[in-house]
């Protein structure tokens, strides 16, 4: 194991000391009083698409009484009788990137730190039946349909739970996670408010720098950084990873579900291949299900009159 330079073990101490000025260890200041918001983000987009409205129904059927909010961005004009507005900046809305860097945010998180968990529900999703509350109980930070090898899906290199269109987060292990890594890892603190704040113009400038000076390390690593975030996919590098795959690492308590509650949980990828594997079950819900072998899933839709 390679000995840190020395100005590299001053930069990463004073990297520390400078952020903890900033960050401080999460903790609960009082139990979250509700169990849990269903949480629908919603597109740059104006109005609804006819497959959104086809997922919405569903959750209004299935879901109803539960408190529900729209995360939709500034200046969208919609209303949804029975949802509440949940209004964020237009940046983080209009690419799965954009979004992304939103649910790794800790402000979205202390928004709802008086429920104990999140339901996301993007509107490429379905729920067949009320278990949410059965869910809750379960005693789990975060489940959602599991990754799985198939034709679909052939980079998955082990099944694990899983996606976060269709996903349940406890706020207050969520909130402990992100902390802890700007607490264990200083640098991602300013490297997220660089990516998520840092406006086109100095972006530009930077990118001028770096062509004329490909060897000034700062301007390289700033500019790898924007890169990695604007394409997340390219370094595997989505929020639903971090969840599924990191979250533990700066929260060792974190319990993600096993494949097997991930399967009765919801399906994504392969659904008949899912229900296989579920032995024969319908799940709770699916997410991409009009991507996915749309067929299948057809039979379960609500009708437009309210009727399955």
């Amino acid at each position: 194991m390679e000995t840190a330079a020395p100005s590299n073990t001053m930069t990463r101490k004073f990297a520390g000391l400078l952020t903890r000025m900033f960050v401080r260890p999460f903790e609960l200041q009082k139990p979250p009083s509700k169990k849990v918001a269903i949480v629908v983000p919603l597109s740059s987009r104006p109005g609804l698409q006819e497959e959104e409205e086809i997922s919405l129904r569903q959750l209004v059927h299935h879901l109803g009484p539960y408190e529900k909010f729209l995360m939709m961005p500034e200046g969208m004009d919609l209303e949804i009788e029975g949802f509440k507005a949940q209004v964020y900046p237009r940046k983080y809305f209009g690419s799965a990137a954009a979004h992304g860097k939103l649910l790794g945010s800790r402000s979205l998180y202390r928004d709802f730190l008086d429920y104990e968990y999140i339901f996301f529900y993007h509107l490429d999703s379905l729920v067949f039946r009320d278990e949410l509350m059965e869910w809750c109980d379960k005693d789990i930070d975060y489940i959602g349909p599991p990754w799985i090898n198939c034709e679909d899906s052939p980079w998955v290199d082990r099944p694990r739970v899983g996606n976060g269109g269709f996903t349940l987060l406890r706020v207050d292990s969520a909130m402990k996670a992100l902390t802890n890594r700007y607490l264990m890892k200083p640098t991602t603190y300013w490297f997220d408010l660089f990516t998520s704040h840092a406006p086109a113009c100095l972006i530009a400038g930077l990118g001028k720098l770096e062509a004329k000076f490909p060897n000034w390390r700062m301007v390289g690593t700033l500019m790898r950084e924007w890169r990695e975030m604007e394409d997340p996919a390219s370094v595997n590098r989505h929020n639903d990873v971090f969840w599924a795959d990191m979250a533990v690492m700066y929260e060792p308590g974190f319990k993600v579900a096993s494949l097997e509650d991930g399967l009765k949980f919801a399906f994504e990828v392969s659904p008949r291949t899912c229900l296989e594997m579920n032995g024969g079950e319908m799940p709770f819900g699916c997410h991409a299900w009009a991507r996915y072998d749309r067929a299948f899933w057809e039979p379960f839709l609500v009708a437009c009159d309210g009727e399955a």
